[in-house]
């Protein structure tokens, strides 16, 4: 009975599946489409196993046309590869001649039949077949429609590789859920500089005569590769950079004290492409600086090696005035000329180093290398006019000029992996990033009174400082894929600070004979600040919505020590949830709208708690206040983007935020120990509230194959709530707007056009730094006062020549009409300011670089062609 039922099971199975063929019993006209039952899949990968994302495969079918009498190839069907490298074509005719046609960027072009054995096993038909020869020959046929190709290896194409010239248009901004890229790794305004000049033309953000950036008025977090950094962005050249991430609403994987303008993530330049390459570049500028550098890359076998080294020799000149007036018993208008000349540079280097252990594995390290030195000299003319309670009135005028010395070296390690584990997107990383930079400075003031024209005397004041700090940043990451759709991430973060600085202060006063150590005016302090985190997210989709939540904890505490007096300092921050989400719904015609919501955090630092005067720059006191709290932000946004014709792009974003004890500085007044009269001191309170909201408008727009540009427009009201201290600052309504146009001329020439204008603007909340600068050279960043209106227009002029274009001269001259100036009000109760820095108008400079690489790994092996191909071969098998 169990083999009359075995049988009778074959034999319904067969009929029902023979019945879906073409000619089968009962097909009938209605099963013209019945045949399209056959499943094709695989995964694209090179020959180092690592999958290659975007590829195209497409599907011929050979057909007979009926108008040439012969046989040709049409479409059939057509996908892209994921970003893991696999691919699925499904309802196929499983009968007829089928071609698989596969093409990416820099590989070979593989063509390989595609056959459905649909033939039933003789053996199984003849007499005396048992039930499991029948089975198992209708399960192989029925198998044999269901057909995964396995890995298919392109091979790399050494010709595309070596010329190393991309010809297509893509966008330069690219939307992900939780942030916006920008590609600026073609920017020619910025060749030869530095990060800064990078930020000029990245839309959305501003930056200032003192190279602070600010996106939507507002400092935000510098991120290297996706990591926080204690780099200053003029210690990065322009050159090393490929990308600017814009995160305005970060989300619960990255650190909550971001600030409340949220995250720029500086993305290296890191080649991958297969044998080596590089290039070399040098330049210089109007005023005698000079930078050269290049970068190599090799990859080889499971090796993959690069290195770069940059130098940047700088000469930067800032003249200004500086005009404001004192209230008290004792009325004094003070007026200053200055001019800054500043010459120094930076050496910058990088070597990284993959090591793909399996398909799946991969270990990588990486090392970065920083040394400075500067000479800021500023000469300040000082005129002081004095009113006194009885109405009489003295006018006095010094000079004081300083010489400085400052000398940084600074060292990081970056170490990780990543393993990706068998189902595709379910993955494991973990980083280490050690940075420990350590620095000295040397400073002279040189007061010269004048009775006349005669010097009455002098003052001389000696800052001398030394410090270092060391960053311990360890994190893991895992994500894995619930479903197609569905995506869980979960990490933990521990980050460990420590910082020391030593700050000692000798005056020789109007006719002493020697230096004498001020003590009140020394300080030398060590702190350690350590942030421990853990997050969960969720991401993913219905249909065309998508949805990403997530979850994250963190708490801190930090202790710290004036070294020279013994006393200590310490605080500890609770457990904080920082919660957010992300929702996304892409609609018809290329349109997706996002709405997010965070909360975010900004604890105040070292240098705003210590309670101590800092009275290193007699013109710039600063004292810390260890009363202060944690700011806490709450930030809304809602953004739509359309993609139009021609790859054209549209970017509109409207945005709140809300943040509770802002941590703003503030002026007050005390005893200045050095003259022992009363000074303005610069110290740090938690305003009550602060609250910004506006809308942005972002364009990509590639209006003919010769012209393409990108607008940004951002308005917006901002106000800071000082009930609490006394003050108020005026509610303000600003707009800030850019364009960069590039223009592609015949004989490889390329020019590019950009400017900017901010109208009158609050001054920005204070970024949290507290370190002293320049006297009386700083944005007054408190909570009264505004910019005024300024504007700025850069051109670059580029000629690419050699074979391939690998070769190419850059002339570019930023600020070309003198007005990309710093022109700005403040006020309080003790005084009132106007505050005008230029810095560096119409600098020209001129660059050349040179591109080289052939991608013919066989030049680094040092074996015959039969031991190359083995070893290519069993390398791949290997990875596979």
């Amino acid at each position: 009975m169990k083999r009359i039922l075995l049988i009778a099971f074959v034999v319904l199975t067969a009929s029902a599946t023979m019945a879906q063929f073409p000619g089968a019993p009962g097909g009938g006209k209605g099963n013209a489409q019945s045949m399209n039952m056959g499943h094709v899949y695989g995964k694209i990968i090179d020959s180092l196993g690592k999958p290659i994302g975007e590829a195209s495969v497409i599907l011929l079918q050979t057909k007979f046309d009926t108008v040439t009498k012969k046989k040709k190839e049409v479409l059939l069907k057509g996908v892209t590869t994921k970003a893991n490298g696999e691919f699925s074509l499904e309802e196929l005719p499983i009968f007829g001649q089928l071609k698989l046609k596969i093409s990416a960027v820099g590989f070979q072009i593989l063509e390989q039949p595609v056959v459905f054995q649909m033939k039933m096993d003789p053996n199984a038909a003849k007499p005396g077949a048992t039930p499991q020869q029948q089975m198992s020959a209708m399960s192989s046929m029925l198998n044999n429609i269901d057909k995964d190709l396995g890995n298919i290896t392109l091979a790399a194409d050494a010709k595309q590789l070596a010329g190393v010239t991309v010809t297509a248009t893509t966008s330069g901004l690219k939307m992900d859920i939780d942030k916006k890229v920008f590609s600026v790794d073609k920017n020619i305004v910025s060749a030869g500089g530095t990060a800064l000049d990078v930020m000029k033309n990245v839309p959305s953000l501003q930056v200032d005569i003192d190279g602070n950036v600010k996106l939507r008025n507002a400092a935000p977090q510098l991120y290297i590769d996706g990591r926080p950094t204690t780099l200053t962005l003029d210690q990065i050249p322009a050159d090393a950079i490929e990308n600017v991430e814009v995160i305005t609403n970060p989300s619960a994987k990255y650190d909550a004290s971001g600030g409340n303008a949220g995250i720029l993530n500086i993305v290296l330049k890191k080649n991958k492409k297969t044998g080596y390459n590089g290039n070399v570049m040098a330049g210089v500028d109007r005023r005698g600086g000079v930078n050269g550098g290049g970068n190599f890359n090799l990859r080889q076998g499971k090796i993959n090696f690069s290195a770069a080294a940059m130098v940047n020799m700088m000469r930067n000149k800032t003249t200004g005035t500086t005009d404001r007036l004192n209230f008290g018993d004792t009325q004094t208008h003070v007026y200053q000329n200055n001019l800054n000349k500043t010459n120094g540079g930076f050496m910058f280097g990088r070597l990284g180093l993959d090591y793909f252990v399996t398909n799946r594995l991969t270990l990588s390290l990486a090392a970065v290398k920083v040394h400075g030195e500067f000479k800021p000299n500023e000469t300040i003319g000082i005129t002081t006019d004095s009113l006194f309670k009885t109405g009489a009135t003295t006018q006095s005028f010094s000079e004081r000029v300083s010489v400085n010395t400052r000398e940084f070296n600074a060292t990081g390690l970056q170490g990780g992996f990543k393993y990706n584990f068998p189902k595709a997107g379910e993955e494991l990383t973990g980083d280490a990033n050690y940075f420990n930079g350590k620095n000295e400075g040397n400073s002279m003031y040189t007061t010269s009174y004048y009775t006349g024209a005669t010097v009455s005397g002098k003052q001389y004041q000696q800052v001398v400082s030394s410090g270092g700090n060391k960053f311990l940043t360890i994190q893991t990451d895992y994500v894995k894929p619930v479903t197609e759709k569905t995506k869980l991430e979960a990490g933990l973060r521990a980050q460990l600070n420590r910082i020391k600085n030593n700050n000692e202060t000798f005056i020789k006063g109007i006719n002493a004979d020697d230096f004498s150590k001020i003590p009140s005016a020394t300080n030398n302090y060590s702190n350690k600040d350590n942030v421990y985190a853990a997050y969960v997210s969720v991401t993913s989709a219905i249909k065309d919505f998508g949805y990403k939540a997530g979850l994250r904890a963190e708490s801190s505490n930090y202790t710290g020590e004036l070294t020279n007096t013994g006393e200590t300092f310490s605080n500890k921050y609770p457990l904080s949830l920082f919660p957010s989400l992300f929702l996304s719904q892409k609609l018809k015609n290329k349109q997706e709208v996002q709405l997010s919501y965070t909360r975010r955090v900004r604890r105040p630092n070292f240098f705003q708690l210590i309670p101590i005067v800092d009275y290193t720059d007699s013109l710039n006191i600063r004292r810390g206040n260890p009363n202060l709290q944690p700011e806490f932000t709450n930030s809304l946004e809602m953004s739509y983007t359309k993609t139009l014709k021609g790859n054209n792009t549209v970017l509109g974003s409207v945005y709140f935020k809300q943040s509770n004890n802002l941590i703003t500085s503030f002026l007050d007044k005390d005893i200045n120990p050095l003259t022992g009269k009363e000074d303005l001191i610069y110290t740090f309170v938690n305003a009550n509230s602060s609250y910004s909201y506006g809308a942005e408008l972002t364009s990509v727009n590639y209006v003919k194959k010769w012209w393409d540009f990108t607008a940004n427009i951002n308005v917006y009201n901002s106000k800071i709530n000082t009930d609490n201290i006394g003050t108020s600052q005026d509610a303000l309504w600003s707009w800030f707007g850019k364009m960069n146009n590039n223009f592609k001329l015949p004989k490889n020439f390329t020019i590019q056009l950009s400017g900017d204008y901010q109208s009158k603007t609050n001054l920005p909340v204070s970024n949290g730094g507290g370190q002293p600068g320049p006297p009386m050279m700083q944005a007054q960043a408190s909570a009264q006062g505004y910019i005024r209106a300024f504007w700025g227009v850069d051109a670059a002029f580029k000629k690419t020549f050699l074979k391939n274009n690998a070769a190419s001269i850059t002339l570019s001259v930023s600020d070309i009409f003198r007005t990309r100036k710093q022109d700005q009000y403040s006020y309080s109760q003790y005084f009132t300011q106007n505050y005008y820095r230029l810095n560096n108008p119409q600098m020209v400079r001129l660059n050349f670089s040179y591109r080289f690489g052939k991608m013919d790994a066989s030049l680094f092996k040092r074996q015959n062609m039969k031991s190359q191909a083995e070893g290519m071969q069993g390398a791949t098998q290997g990875m596979q």
